[in-house]
């Protein structure tokens, strides 16, 4: 990697740019803005929503396409124009809530509506709804979503996310790719995340949408991310990074390894990789 020729960077935020507890570090604020006072673009990939999202891309000072949940929304930001969206159909959708029922495990949903509104939807009231609140600042409606469904204006939602213990979602993973195969996108986002999207999805279909409406080629491109999900992106840019915390896959198919999130790894990275510039 030579930081002369590197014009943008892909960076996830959960277990790669936040610290644990979902906090983005003054250090890791200064890093990034110096990044762009360089002239480099920013481009956060993200398994969050946009909503989620956006009080860490105002305080980076990040513009430009953005993507959003793992790729199913690309969004050019803060205009608010949405550049690509892919939904999970329905009645896929509508398994998932079925086994949900079936099983117990707790399940949420994003509705897209009216004037791009994006709400987050469960039917249980349990503690992974709470948990999901105090990790993102969004808390999910309680509906029945089989009516929601009936309404003739939904299609589907962005992604159906499974939530619980990771040795129950790891029991869970076969029995939706058992009935789905190779039709939706599967991926672990957090290890107590289980998420199901289309299966035209991925951070790296995402991302190379951004990067086409930025003029970036993938050679000028850094990928830094820590789950399984970031392994598309990986694809898609010309280098890749991991934090040392990261999934053992990821570190693996990584071209460096940095440290972990804990320590604002990618802070430290950014930093030696692209001195300070007043």
């Amino acid at each position: 990697m030579d930081p002369n020729t590197i014009k943008a960077l892909a960076l996830d935020l959960d277990g790669t740019l936040l610290a644990p507890g979902a906090v983005l570090t003054e250090r890791t604020i200064a890093a990034v803005k110096n990044c762009i006072r360089r002239g480099l673009t920013i481009i956060i990939s993200t398994g969050r929503s946009l909503q989620a999202t956006e009080p860490y891309r105002v305080s980076l000072g990040a513009e430009g396409p953005m993507v959003y949940f793992n790729g199913a929304l690309v969004t050019d930001m803060p205009r608010n124009e949405a550049l690509s969206t892919t939904l999970l159909e329905k009645e896929k959708a509508e398994f998932c809530l079925d086994l949900s029922r079936e099983t117990g495990v707790y399940c949420q949903m994003f509705i897209p509506g009216k004037a791009s509104q994006i709400t987050l939807m469960t039917e249980q009231d349990a503690p992974e709804r709470t948990m999901y609140y105090n990790h993102t600042g969004i808390l999910a409606e309680l509906v029945d979503l089989k009516e929601v469904f009936r309404q003739p204006e939904i299609f589907g939602c962005f992604k159906c996310m499974f939530l619980a213990e990771a040795e129950v979602l790891t029991a869970l993973r076969p029995r939706v790719y058992e009935h789905f195969c190779d039709e939706v996108y599967i991926a672990r986002t957090y290890p107590t995340f289980l998420e199901v999207m289309d299966k035209s999805v991925s951070k790296g279909r995402g991302l190379t949408i951004a990067m086409k409406h930025r003029s970036i080629k993938k050679e000028e491109i850094i990928a830094i991310g820590d789950e399984e999900n970031d392994l598309p992106m990986f694809k898609a840019a010309g280098f890749s990074v991991a934090p040392s915390s990261a999934n053992e896959k990821v570190k693996a198919a990584a071209d460096l390894v940095i440290g972990s999130h804990a320590e604002d790894g990618v802070a430290s990275f950014l930093e030696e990789f692209f001195p300070h510039r007043a």
